[in-house]
């Protein structure tokens, strides 16, 4: 199973998401994407993204103002129409 990193530091709402979403277009079922970010924001509008699109959040960690938010990619990556 391949990771991938996103590098998300230092955006604030709502580029994080965009960026996550960007990301998991170019990804397939079964990959992982760790979303390395600093907006505090980030720890619920992720996690609601996935909910809205299937993917599985599988751990999200924060240590000394960074997040750190594992996802798996569901189905084939690409947000539903819209």
């Amino acid at each position: 199973m391949s990771r991938a990193v996103l590098d998300a530091r230092r955006l604030l709402c709502p580029l994080p998401v965009i960026r996550t979403q960007n990301r998991v277009r170019q990804m397939v079922p079964g990959q992982q994407l760790e979303i390395r970010c600093t907006d505090p924001g980030a720890t619920h509008d992720i996690p609601a993204w996935c909910r809205l699109y299937g993917h599985r959040v599988l751990e999200v960690r924060e240590s000394d103002g960074e997040i750190a938010i594992t996802i798996e990619i569901v189905g084939d990556g690409a947000p539903g129409p819209g």
